[in-house]
Formats: C-alpha cells, sequence, structure tokens
C-alpha cells in the first residue's frame, strides 16, 4: 500500500507541522511520496533529510539578525518577506541544510506552485542533484502574493502555490497513493472567508490576470478542498492531524507564542502515533 504525506502551508502556522514532523523522525517514519505547499514545503525538505529541530530553529527564535519578515524586511528589501534568508542564507550558512541525506533519499517529492501566467498550479521537482534548483523551487512555492516577489524558474513566473492548491491531497491520489495523511495547520472547525485585502493585492498583478483570479475565488476553492478531505476521512482513505488550539497568526513572530504552537504539534504526533500506525496498517 502507498500512503502519502500532504503538508499544508500557513507561514508561522508552520510550526505546528515541525513539531509533528519532529516527533515522526524520531520513530523513524518516512513515506514513499511526500508534496509541500509554502512553509509546508519547507517542511518536506528537512523532513527528507532528516533533519529534526531544524525548521523549528529556522522559524523560532530571538536574535533580530534571523528576522525575515515584517516591517524592518520592507526598509531593507522592499518586501515584507526576505526569502533571501530561509532559501540561502539559512541552508548554506546559519542552520545548515544536509543536501546529501536529502538527494540521497528515496522518497518521491513535489512542491506546489502556482503558474502565474495559467494561473494553474504544477507540481514541481528538484532534479535529484541540484542545490540551486532544489532551494528556487522552495523560494516559489513559498512567494506570498503581495508580501513576495515573483519567482522565475526556467523563465516561468511563480508564486507560493497556496493560491492554487492549498492542500494537494487529489494530488497525491493522482501519483498513485492509496491513502494520504495530512498535515493541516488550522483547526477543524475553520472555514476560509473572503479577504477584505485580496481585491488590492489582485490589483497588484494586472500582468497577470489569472492569478488575480485565483485570489478572488480562493476561499471557495479551499473549502471545498476541506469538504473532501472530511469525505476522504469518513472513507477510511484520509488520516488528517489539525490543531486543537488556537492557531497562531500567519505573521506570529513571538518566541513563547510560537514555541508552544510547536509543541501543541510535537504532542499531538506522539497522541495520534498508535492511530496513524493502525491507518497505515
Amino acid at each position: 500500500m502507498k500512503v502519502g504525506l500532504v503538508l499544508e502551508g500557513g507561514a508561522a502556522r508552520g510550526v505546528f507541522t515541525a513539531g509533528v514532523l519532529d516527533y515522526w523522525m524520531e520513530q523513524g517514519l518516512m513515506f514513499p511520496y511526500i508534496a509541500g505547499v509554502s512553509i509546508g514545503a519547507c517542511n518536506a525538505m528537512d523532513y527528507i533529510s532528516g533533519q529534526p529541530g531544524r525548521t523549528r530553529d529556522c522559524m523560532i527564535h530571538t536574535d533580530k539578525k534571523y528576522a525575515y519578515c515584517g516591517i524592518g524586511t520592507f526598509l531593507r528589501k522592499g518586501h515584507l518577506f526576505d526569502l533571501d534568508k530561509p532559501f540561502d542564507d539559512f541552508p548554506n550558512r546559519d542552520f545548515l541544510f544536509d543536501y546529501d541525506t536529502y538527494f540521497a533519499s528515496g522518497t518521491e517529492r513535489e512542491y506546489v506552485c502556482s503558474n502565474c501566467e495559467t494561473g494553474r498550479p504544477e507540481y514541481l521537482s528538484d532534479d535529484g542533484k541540484s542545490r540551486e534548483r532544489l532551494m528556487l523551487i522552495g523560494r516559489a512555492s513559498s512567494a506570498l502574493p503581495g508580501a513576495s516577489p515573483v519567482v522565475f524558474i526556467e523563465n516561468v513566473p511563480y508564486v507560493d502555490g497556496g493560491i492554487t492548491d492549498s492542500i494537494p491531497v487529489r494530488r497525491a491520489f493522482e501519483k498513485g497513493c492509496d491513502k494520504v495523511v495530512v498535515v493541516q495547520t488550522r483547526r477543524n472547525s475553520f472555514r476560509m472567508k473572503p479577504s477584505k485585502t485580496a481585491k488590492a493585492i489582485a490589483r497588484m498583478y494586472r500582468e497577470y490576470p489569472r492569478m488575480g483570479e485565483n485570489l478572488l475565488n480562493r476561499p471557495k476553492v479551499y473549502n471545498r478542498t476541506l469538504a473532501d478531505i472530511r469525505r476522504w476521512e469518513k472513507e477510511g482513505r484520509v488520516f488528517a492531524i489539525r490543531p486543537e488550539l488556537p492557531e497562531v497568526k500567519r505573521m506570529e513572530r513571538e518566541y513563547h507564542t510560537l514555541m508552544r504552537f510547536y509543541a501543541h504539534g510535537y504532542w499531538l504526533a506522539q497522541k495520534l502515533y498508535p492511530e496513524l500506525l493502525s491507518f497505515m496498517g
């Protein structure tokens, strides 16, 4: 049986996923197929490289030199998110990424990016050897519209994969998975509402009108995905892990708040582990 793993994005909420994956790494649990979106892509990379604690350390810190979002970043870079830090400074200097272990892994992996020209999600894979391509894909998957610049890969413009496929469970089934484990970063009661800023951000993408349409339609598409996940759970095809505590804000930076949410993910993974193993057979 092929069991896949899907990791949702959510910026700072990704520390919950980091806690879940750190517990699984300690247990030696791995999946044959993994799909990650935005911060979920970063989580997936650290999971495949077998580095428990790395995502946590990259995201939760008190030293301002490691900050990569906020007003200070905007003044320095002209964007709210400085993608150079998590995809260049951190992996190559500050919080070294284990490229060798990552590329030696037999896990099939895909990272969701939104093609600005077509308005469609694309599921990109590294070529198994290029460090630069791997981090470029991670950067594209995490390029939040309105807060990060468009990322070009082979002359194709991409932004955050969450805009077009926030939780790619259907993709995992298309790739031959019999069952799928999903780590979400919002509680079960959450339903996405239209954003007050979506229209303003969509206007920033006049060059890519399909992306503007996606931004406005995202709540409907996202909520439909949630309904599919709940249906597949009842059918025994999906096992979802979600926070039970109120989730942190997307731009949360307070150290103790983030550490509590990370610890909640670790605790919940431990609590549900026997049930997960039963699901996986």
